[in-house]
């Protein structure tokens, strides 16, 4: 496999709009001065805690759904419809961001987010939680989920200029994982707890944090005027010119492989941890958060020392052994083997997701960078028909030999594809 290093030269700057003076990063050369810059300081403390309520939330409906229901599919229904939302309106929601005032719009998500916990928590004090209900809010706040690459990442990158887009990246994809440590584990502490109404209220006591935060935040762009074209037309714009770049097919074409045949297994984590490692509630949320950790330090190895000749190498190998680990998971027969194939599993997945939004970032033309995230975000919502068919090859031959299936249909799709990515490091 031959990975040009010359990689993604910068290509400039995210656009200044008129009547907005431009976001300048602090003068440090350090990449955790990220942190110093007020605005990027703020855009990752929302992206930190909704991660984590949306970890917290993914392991509280799963062992709750499969107490109630007793079936894997319906496990995996709940995470298929967070996701559906991306692959309907993704493209959509990209096209739009351009023509919305950005701060207003990440409010506004996190805003529905808010009142959808708060809805689920009243329903289950006062004891009439059903599993459908469940089932519209996974749907609502995967609405929310698809706006945060064209919303607030670019916010991010307008926050700190181009070239520091990868380190930013780095540190936010870090605050995505660390909520992977924290959120499984606490959802799991609740659960047992003080049920599912005292996790859902936690949920909308973090999720007024970050409200607070996306308040403060500085940072404007000005929208579109209408007469720049419809929502339609930069739609068709955005897809014609993943046509023709090399490039962005590559980065695509290796999401979608992810999100059908890697992501899914974690919805099969709480089945396969109570019914073949004999977890309670507790030890699922301590299992699943081993993904956390792994990606989490992971994250830190690549905002400390990857650099552009590494992205694209870092990106697919990260894939490849994604797959490899979800197998080992599935298949090893204790808790130790399996954390540690979690572990595994976490670390790839931080090699996948910082450079996956990185590389969208610095291929795409600064004008069309929230409609290529739209793009990326409907990519990501094929998702739900690799949900789909797992929960159904899980309820015919099991959860883990449905789980190993899936990666190894991955690996056999990895090279299958290998003349649409082998690409992806070209100029």
């Amino acid at each position: 496999m031959r990975l040009d290093r010359s990689l993604f030269a910068a290509r400039g700057g995210a656009p200044r709009c008129a009547g907005t003076p431009p976001a300048v990063a602090p003068p440090t050369t350090s990449r955790w001065g990220l942190l110093a810059n007020p605005d990027f300081r703020r855009l990752w403390v929302v992206g930190l805690i909704v991660f984590a309520v949306r970890w917290l939330e993914m392991i509280v409906v799963g062992v709750f759904v499969y107490q109630h229901t007793g079936s894997a599919f319906t496990v995996a229904l709940m995470t298929l419809l967070r996701m559906l939302p991306m692959a309907l309106f993704g493209a959509v929601i990209g096209a739009a961001a351009e023509r919305l005032e950005r701060r207003t719009a990440l409010i506004g998500v996190i805003l529905s987010m808010l009142l959808t916990s708060l809805c689920l928590a009243a329903l289950a004090f006062a004891g009439s939680l059903a599993v459908w209900h469940l089932a519209i809010a996974s749907f609502c706040n995967g609405i929310a989920w698809a706006a945060d690459n064209p919303v607030r990442r670019v916010m991010i990158g307008e926050a700190v200029g181009h070239e520091r887009m990868g380190a930013a990246m780095s540190v936010d994809v870090g605050a995505n994982n660390a909520s992977r440590m924290l959120g499984p584990t606490i959802g799991g502490l609740l659960l047992a707890g003080v049920g599912i109404s005292g996790a859902f209220t936690v949920s909308v006591a973090l999720y007024a944090i970050a409200l607070a935060a996306a308040l403060r935040v500085r940072h404007r762009n000005s929208a579109m005027p209408a007469a720049v074209g419809t929502v339609l037309a930069r739609l068709v714009e955005g897809l014609l010119l993943v046509q023709r770049d090399k490039r962005l097919i590559g980065i695509l074409t290796i999401t979608v492989i992810y999100n059908v045949f890697g992501w899914p297994f974690t919805a099969m984590i709480p089945v396969i941890g109570q019914d073949n490692l004999h977890l309670g509630a507790e030890g699922i949320g301590v299992l699943a958060s081993m993904d956390g950790v792994g990606a989490f330090f992971g994250s830190i190895a690549i905002a400390l020392f990857a650099r552009p000749a590494h992205y694209a190498p870092i990106y697919v190998c990260g894939v490849v052994s994604y797959l490899v680990m979800l197998i080992v998971f599935a298949l090893v027969p204790n808790v130790p083997l399996a954390g540690t194939a979690l572990l595994l599993t976490g670390v790839s997945n931080a090699c996948f997701s910082v450079m996956q939004a990185t590389l969208i970032y610095l291929a795409a033309p600064p004008e069309m960078r929230s409609r290529m995230y739209g793009v990326l975000s409907v990519c990501i919502g094929t998702g739900p028909i690799g949900f789909l068919f797992l929960g159904v090859l899980a309820d015919a031959i099991g959860a883990p030999w449905a789980t190993a299936t899936m990666g190894a249909l991955g690996l056999i799709a990895l090279a299958a594809t290998r003349g649409w990515w082998r690409h992806l490091g070209s100029a």
